[in-house]
């Protein structure tokens, strides 16, 4: 099974993440499938660079986000644009 999920990445108190979808069974700083976002919460206001393209066509085969990603994928229209598109 496919999750939609953050990874890691940045100096210790300044963390920075990647959107990736990987392997559930996959440790949170294993070797994503794709990388198809970034988030950095350290900035005000937070930083969201999001491939819609890209999460729609993973949301499309059957990958589950994250409850954060699912949060950054409101904010960002995705979600409305995955539910558009299964109608």
């Amino acid at each position: 099974m496919l999750k939609i999920r953050l990874t890691r990445l940045g100096a210790k108190k300044a963390p920075f993440y990647r959107i990736v979808v990987a392997d559930s069974r996959a440790p949170r700083e294993g070797r994503p499938v794709d990388t198809i976002g970034q988030y950095d919460a350290t900035k005000t206001p937070a930083v969201i660079n999001i491939d819609e393209e890209k999460a729609l066509t993973w949301l499309g085969n059957g990958a589950q986000p994250t409850d954060t990603v699912r949060s950054l994928f409101k904010q960002h229209g995705v979600m409305q644009k995955f539910a558009d598109a299964k109608k």
